[in-house]
């Protein structure tokens, strides 16, 4: 019989090689989408990580769109040195390629410590996975799904802060700084810098105007306060808004999980994971 670490081994590679086949490629933002609602879905609304995860993706469709365009009208100005457009052009699409990457990584991840944390986040040797911090705000999801109660508001912007804190260190923090330091094109590095976040729940963009989206400081900041505009709108109408991205399938809004599940099909995927070592809120 497998003794507990290689459980614990075994589970964590088999849901991460799920979540990598889920998160699909670089382009498969919408896809993404899906799978970041059935994470909050799965959580009976109490993880809401996921939930403005999957508001990034489906916006982040539309923004890459609109910076290729913008990328290849300023371009222009090399009309006459053709080998520099192309160049210049290459590194577009290169940094664009290396954000569409890191939604996927932060999707594969968030996939399996939600996942693993399900099953085995009570087990000793879970924090070898899952870093600490965010092992504990998902385990008190966990419970109190388990228990059949709500999460607290506090214990929600606990998970959501644990899950947005460690995505930025471990993920996106170090993605982001190799993108900008590879992007040699001066004048859209000065644009990326700058982006204005407009997911479709807000009431106002305003405050999502990033003076310098290098800086982790200001992502983090701007991070707790699309959560905090998550609450205040409802988190009913945030789920609701990701159609106004007009982008998910028409099969997503007629049965979300029934969606998930055929997606799961789709990659020959089963129901559900095979049974492990039990769950983690035992």
């Amino acid at each position: 019989m497998d003794d507990e670490d290689s459980v614990l081994a075994r589970d964590y590679q088999l849901i991460h090689r799920e979540a990598t086949l889920l998160a699909g490629g670089l382009n498969d933002l919408c896809q993404r989408a899906s799978v970041y609602h059935h994470l909050y879905e799965d959580s009976g609304g109490r993880n809401v990580f996921p939930l403005i995860a999957a508001h990034g993706a489906l916006w982040g469709a539309g923004y890459f769109a609109l910076g290729m365009k913008v990328g290849a009208l300023l371009s222009a100005q090399y009309l006459f040195q053709p080998i520099v457009r192309r160049d210049k052009l290459r590194h577009l699409q290169a940094f664009a390629d290396a954000f569409r990457d890191i939604n996927r990584r932060v999707c594969i991840e968030a996939y399996c410590a939600y996942h693993f944390s399900k099953r085995h986040g009570s087990a000793a040797g879970a924090a070898a996975y899952v870093q600490q911090p965010l092992l504990d705000a998902l385990n008190q999801c966990h419970r109190a799904q388990a228990e059949q109660r709500p999460l607290p508001a506090e214990q929600r912007r606990e998970l959501f802060e644990a899950f947005f804190l460690w995505e930025q260190a471990f993920i996106v923090g170090p993605a982001v700084e190799q993108a900008l330091a590879a992007l040699d094109w001066p004048l859209i590095r000065q644009v990326a810098l700058r982006p204005r976040i407009e997911f479709a729940y807000f009431a106002s963009s305003r405050e999502m105007k990033f003076s310098d989206f290098a800086s982790t400081a200001e992502r983090i900041e701007k991070g707790l306060r699309a959560y905090e505009m998550a609450e205040q709108a409802g988190l009913a109408q945030v789920e609701a808004a990701l159609s106004r991205y007009a982008i998910l399938p028409s099969a997503f809004f007629k049965g979300s999980a029934s969606h998930f599940r055929a997606l799961r099909r789709g990659l020959q995927l089963p129901e559900t994971l095979q049974p492990g070592l039990g769950s983690g809120t035992s």
